[in-house]
């Protein structure tokens, strides 16, 4: 097993040259149909922007495709060198009670895989900030890290226990009564997340600025959407760059403003990106991103437990998991659910591209205003540094909204159509 881990330490090394080479060869450039358009960032990025926008894109990229592998690595490390067997004798040695052994064991395994994965989070962190994104200083950016580790672990332990609770309990039909445990659990924290969870990283409050707050309720009016649903949250702290965003589902749902937004927009680019996000509303994609997301942990729980049972049968022996209801079978567990995700990303981020495709259209239908939304979306990408015609795997595995030349260039179209008809 240390010879595979040498192999698998040298086929990472391997991809991370040749995931590196694509990236930074790759040709971003526009069409040359739209050069000079307001879709070049050549009209609105100087060229130093352009640069930069380039490198951190590149980079950003890059550490996202080797962050990937990297955590598969950590579970199979944790596997294949007798880690996940050991931590499981040691809870069985501390304590006799099923719920507190796996307790410690998901707490235990969450630092290891923590501790692992923190120089790669921070080096991404230190990108961010030397590239002007990020503002938050090291110590919030922990305090964050902490905090999401705690929210994390004890959500993780909760999971784990009624999960090996069913494995033992149910040999064959564990994954369907684990899925039914889903449906509920997924709508629940649909629910608490916006009054619960986001307020723990960040303050929210009602908009503040009380004109703007007029037109938006105007407008909110016009979509016939409750407007108490709009909430400002203190990001500048943090970050420099632009965002707005729907969540949480019933009289708990929040269409949300960041502060840098609305201090770096004008009112009429905000009310486009206020547009934008009633148009989720309107068309209620939080609830059918509910319904994908029940579906899929259906066939995901499924597929997983057949490949968790053809492993062990396979590779229990070698590794130290005698069946799949051992606790120390949960690195596997995670690492195929890892892989499986993985994989379903370019499905599920092209039903995201064409619901944030379908937002854009309400938005535009809703405002009548293309300059304000193509300006809106230079200034965002200005912001962010953001690509604006990334390569194809960036956009298959990365990307849950239509890149920033797809988002112009359809502007562009509709305001020529507009003027077609004048």
């Amino acid at each position: 097993m240390k010879k595979v881990v040498r192999w698998m330490l040298f086929v990472y090394v391997l991809y991370g040259i040749g995931m590196a080479w694509y990236l930074f060869v790759a040709d971003t450039s526009i069409p040359l149909e739209w050069k000079g358009t307001s879709a070049d960032p050549a009209t609105f990025l100087t060229p130093r922007e352009q640069m930069l926008s380039e490198e951190y894109s590149k980079w950003k990229d890059l550490l996202f495709f080797l962050a990937v592998p990297y955590e598969w690595l950590i579970y199979f490390c944790l596997l294949a060198l007798g880690v996940a067997k050991a931590l499981q004798t040691w809870v069985e040695r501390a304590t006799k009670w099923f719920t507190l052994r796996s307790v410690l064991y998901v707490f235990w395994l969450s630092l290891i895989v923590t501790a692992f994965s923190l120089p790669l989070n921070f080096v991404g962190y230190h990108l961010s900030r030397t590239y002007g994104i990020s503002t938050q200083s090291v110590s919030s950016w922990l305090k964050d890290g902490l905090t999401n580790f705690l929210v994390d672990t004890v959500l993780f332990m909760l999971i784990a226990t009624v999960l090996y609770w069913l494995l033992r309990r149910f040999e064959r039909r564990w994954w369907l009564y684990a899925w039914a445990l889903c449906v509920p659990f997924m709508i629940f924290f649909m629910f608490i997340q916006p009054v619960v969870i986001d307020p723990l990283y960040n303050d929210f409050y009602p908009l503040k600025d009380k004109k703007l707050e007029a037109k938006i309720l105007a407008l909110a009016s016009e979509a016939h959407i409750p407007a108490e649903h709009v909430f400002e949250v203190n990001m500048s702290e943090k970050t420099n760059a632009l965002n707005a965003y729907v969540t949480g589902i019933g009289s708990h749902a929040r269409i949300v403003l960041w502060d840098t937004t609305l201090q770096r927009l004008e009112d009429e680019e905000v009310l486009f990106i206020m547009a934008h996000e009633m148009g989720h509303y309107v068309m209620k994609h939080i609830y059918w991103g509910i319904a994908g997301y029940i579906a899929l942990a259906f066939f995901g729980l499924w597929i997983i437990s057949k490949w968790i049972k053809l492993a062990i049968a396979k590779w229990g022996k070698l590794v130290g998991v005698n069946k799949v209801s051992d606790i120390a079978s949960l690195p596997l567990f995670l690492l195929l659910v890892s892989l499986l995700s993985f994989a379903l990303s370019p499905f599920v981020n092209a039903v995201s591209r064409y619901e944030e495709h379908a937002a854009d259209k309400y938005a535009i239908e809703l405002t009548k205003n293309p300059d304000a939304a193509i300006s809106s979306f230079q200034k965002l990408t200005k912001a962010g540094l953001s690509e604006v015609n990334p390569p194809l795997i960036v956009k298959l595995f990365r990307y849950t909204h239509p890149t920033i030349l797809e988002r112009i260039v359809y502007l562009e179209e509709y305001q020529s159509s507009l003027r077609k008809k004048q």
